[in-house]
Parts: structure tokens; sequence; C-alpha cells
């Protein structure tokens, strides 16, 4: 089995989130996938499974959990594809649903992958389980933007959606990682998407993967696509919409995500990123 090392949503080796890329798991047990996670020790790694009728498989393991759905994974996965076999479209099977995933060369010769999500949609947070929260990240409730209520968002994974009223809040990330594990555990999120708004089109996030075993996730492109969702569902944001996230500076791997928010209700949103191998 050849585990490739590629990072995503930077264009240098050494911002974006790294992932591992194996695009050929055929025959390769769940197991073995989570030791391989493991042992790369990113926050996911990305195994691919051809199939005959030209579509693929795809599964992702952080060193602790599979989880249904990644984006920087699937970004990396594309863009490793496309160094082998060309630029394309890719279809992917993910737990989560079909996914679609385009490759393209730039004009320096680089690669862009964009993916489209499956279907989004949000759900409010109980009250008690925004305090448990609140209470495991630290952060007072008068901290937060009221423009941008707390949602649980899901497009391929369920995130907490936390805004920030400023961005000196957003910095300031020290939360207690056994009772945020404890309770994103017992409610199926993924990473917590902790976000500031910049501007009507430009947010900064910060992403807490305890159940991964990862404190911070450089880049989550899962979170991002949630993320414009619960902009598009809750109007807080004119469709069609073209919204830049930055995420990683604070832990010093910077990284660019774009995502697509059409304006069609239920539509899948999309992410676009650079990838380069590690």
């Amino acid at each position: 089995m050849e585990v490739l090392r590629y990072v995503a949503f930077a264009a240098d080796p050494a911002g974006g989130n790294p992932a591992g890329v194996v695009l050929d798991a055929t025959g390769v047990d769940e197991a073995t996938m989570l030791a391989t996670a493991a042992d790369v020790g990113y926050s996911e790694t990305a195994f691919v499974l051809p199939s005959a009728d030209g579509t693929l498989g795809i599964r992702y393991f952080s060193p602790l959990t599979e989880v249904p759905f990644c984006g920087h994974a699937t970004i990396a996965t594309a863009v490793a594809y496309a160094d082998r076999h060309g630029p394309g479209t890719l279809r992917l099977r993910t737990k989560a649903g079909p996914v679609t995933v385009t490759t393209a060369a730039q004009a320096d010769g680089s690669l862009v992958a964009s993916l489209v999500s499956v279907e989004p949609r949000t759900a409010p947070i109980p009250q008690d389980d925004l305090t448990e929260l609140l209470t495991a990240l630290r952060w007072p409730a008068e901290d937060l933007d009221p423009a941008l209520p707390p949602r649980a968002a899901y497009a391929g994974a369920w995130h907490p959606v936390i805004v920030a009223a400023d961005r000196g809040r957003l910095a300031d990330l020290d939360y207690d990682m056994p009772a945020l594990a404890a309770l994103m555990a017992r409610k199926g999120w993924a990473t917590v998407d902790l976000v500031w708004r910049e501007s009507a089109t430009v947010f900064h996030a910060r992403n807490p993967f305890p159940p991964g075993g990862v404190v911070e996730d450089p880049a989550t492109g899962a979170a991002a696509a949630a993320l414009g969702g619960y902009l598009r569902e809750h109007r807080l944001v004119p469709t069609p919409a073209t919204i830049t996230v930055h995420q990683g500076a604070d832990m010093g791997r910077p990284s660019t995500i774009t995502v697509s928010v059409p304006a069609e209700p239920g539509s899948g949103i999309g992410v676009t990123g650079t990838a380069v191998p590690i």
C-alpha cells in the first residue's frame, strides 16, 4: 500500500492541512486503514477504492476514528489522482453520499480541485448542549456575534457553527479537550467550526477536532461547506455567493478555502482549493 502525503488548501507545503492519500486501497480492511491513519498521524488519511463502474469509493480515517466525509482529504486525493492520471472529474462514493470533484491546471501549472458537497442542512443546538459547548471552549456567551446564531450545520459531516464577535476571541483558543471530546462524541459532531466574520464574504475559522485526537485542524473543507449551507439557509449572505475562509494562520499553517454558495435551496456547496505534495 502506497501512502502519499499532500497539503490541501495551500500552495506551500508549510501551510495548509496535510492529508495522507492511498490511491488504491483494494483489499485493505478497516483495521489496517485505521492503523495506517494513526501511523501517518495527520488529521485525515483517505483510502480510495476503485470500482468497475468508474466511480471511486473513498473512506476517511483520523488517527482515532473514521469520519463520513473530509473536505481537505478529498481535495488532496483529487490532486494526487490528477498528478498520476491527469486532471478531470471524479465521482466519489463517500459514506455521506455522492461527491463530485473536478481538477484543473492553473496558468502556472499547479492543480486546483473543486468539490460539490452533498445536500447541506442545519439544526438548532439545544440550550443545554450550547452551554456545555461554550463551557468546554471557555467562551462567554456574550462574546458571540448575535447576528450569526449558533447552529449545527451539515454538508457531509456535522459541525456546530459558533461565530465570535471579534477576532481576538477567535485567536484565544484554550479549550477543555476531554470535555469537548465527550460532548462531540455524544452529539456526532466532527469538528467545531469557530468563525469570525471579517466582511460579508470573508471569514476566519478555527476548528477543534478532539474526536480525531487532533487539537486543531488547519483547514477543514467539510466545515467550510457546512458554513456555506448555514449562511444560505439563514439568509446571512446574498446568493449566489463566493466566500473566502482563512484558517490555520493562528497555528502557523495558513490556508485559504474558497466556498461557492449557489442560490438554489438544497443544492450542494462548492469547495475549492489547491494541493501540493509534501
